[in-house]
């Protein structure tokens, strides 16, 4: 754990496609978490979000915790590292146990969980998160969110896992180590977002979380209160810079510059007189284009994306439960034109989910880029809280069950 002065410091480590950042953040029993450094470097070892090249991501996760160091003027000893991919998938499952005392404690809940995650999951996967949805005692009371406490011989939960590919979380825990920094726990890219971008009321009425980074697009499905489906699409903001670099016949690095600058994901936002300069390969001179045409490439490209999300939600059979409709966060949906075009067609509210519940650096809250990086700060935050003295009450004191049923159980 680290620390500074009378306060504790947590360190979120978002290991992107594109960048690396890592974010510092000091914090006190019952305040907000104040986000205090961050350091950013780009990402040449990954690829849609799984490591391709460790020496690289070595590299980039040092440089971007030196830089968060420096701000925070710290010295970070361990991180809470996002991990993302196709290989990341989700069941759900049910699990059930006798309650011992005839009162359901701390422990039970723990018993019960490692119930739900006794299914049979593939030799190369393991679990990464089990969340409890609901819990259901002696058949006749179901729905229940925290049972400690209530009187009962059986106990039942309904629960969500999300696994992961062993060598993938195995190779970016190498990475990290070899930085000299400890893993404190592998949390899912769409996990810490949802926790940092989405309201309680929108958990409630049923919601989609869709973090769209730079080489996947991470969903995460929440019905009454809690989450119920994930998923990975290997498309995102790398696939928009690659359809205009081929249009333009410009290399992906100038593609990027013209999409940040001028590109829109909704082809009316541009004017027919409008034009954009876009440079050439080699020694050719730069030349101009109406930017309509290139709005038409990005809009087609995130129609694909949003269309693979329509799909996926209808996969997941909790589309018509999606009442408060989509959260869009990450760096890809900074673009122009991405809520209307959604709405258009997903026919159903959309908005741009910004980091909340903490302070501090403005380039951070009110970022949607930030969303997994403060969403691992966040999720933390509640694992530590437990480890600190005066925390320590409910359950066994410190022990995992009573890390487990804050954290999974999400009281936030």
């Amino acid at each position: 754990m680290n620390s500074k002065g009378g306060k504790s410091l947590i360190v979120g480590l978002d290991i992107g496609t594109s960048k690396v950042t890592a974010l510092v953040g000091e914090y006190a029993p019952g305040e907000p978490i104040e986000v205090i450094g961050i350091g950013t470097h780009e990402s040449r070892g990954m690829r849609r979000g799984v490591v391709v090249d460790i020496d690289s991501t070595v590299q980039s996760i040092q440089r971007a915790v030196e830089e968060a160091e420096l701000m925070a003027g710290c010295e970070v000893r361990s991180v809470y590292a996002s991990i993302s991919g196709s290989h990341v998938q989700c069941l759900n499952s049910n699990g059930v146990v006798p309650v011992r005392d005839g009162e359901v404690s701390y422990d039970d809940l723990a018993r019960v969980l490692d119930a739900a995650k006794a299914v049979a999951i593939p030799a190369d996967q393991r679990i990464l998160h089990a969340i409890p949805r609901e819990y259901v005692l002696d058949n006749s009371q179901s729905d229940i969110k925290n049972p400690v406490g209530m009187t009962g011989v059986r106990l039942e939960v309904h629960a969500h896992l999300i696994t992961c590919a062993q060598s993938a979380a195995q190779n970016i825990g190498k990475c990290v180590q070899r930085c000299g920094l400890q893993v404190d726990e592998m949390i899912v890219s769409s996990l810490a977002s949802s926790t940092a971008v989405l309201t309680d009321d929108e958990r409630d009425l049923g919601v989609v979380l869709v973090d769209m980074g730079a080489g996947t697009t991470d969903i995460a499905v929440f019905v009454q209160g809690a989450i119920c489906h994930t998923a990975n699409l290997p498309v995102a903001g790398d696939k928009v810079t690659e359809d205009i670099a081929h249009m333009l016949r410009t290399p992906s690095p100038h593609a990027e510059d013209i999409k940040v600058k001028y590109a829109c994901a909704l082809a009316q936002l541009a004017r027919a007189e409008e034009s954009i300069q876009v440079e050439s390969v080699g020694d050719r001179p730069p030349r101009r284009m109406p930017r309509q045409s290139l709005a038409q490439t990005v809009q087609a490209r995130y129609e694909d994306i949003f269309e693979l999300v329509q799909a996926e939600l209808r996969r997941s059979g909790f589309e018509e439960r999606v009442r408060a409709g989509m959260v869009l966060t990450g760096g890809a949906s900074k673009m122009e034109g991405v809520v209307e075009l959604a709405e258009e067609m997903l026919q159903m509210p959309v908005r741009i989910g910004v980091p909340q519940h903490v302070t501090g650096l403005g380039e951070v809250v009110g970022n949607p880029v930030h969303a997994t990086g403060v969403g691992l700060l966040l999720m933390g935050s509640r694992v530590e809280a437990p480890r600190r003295p005066k925390k320590l009450t409910a359950g066994k004191p410190g022990g995992r069950v009573d890390r487990l049923f804050k954290w999974f159980r999400g009281e936030f």
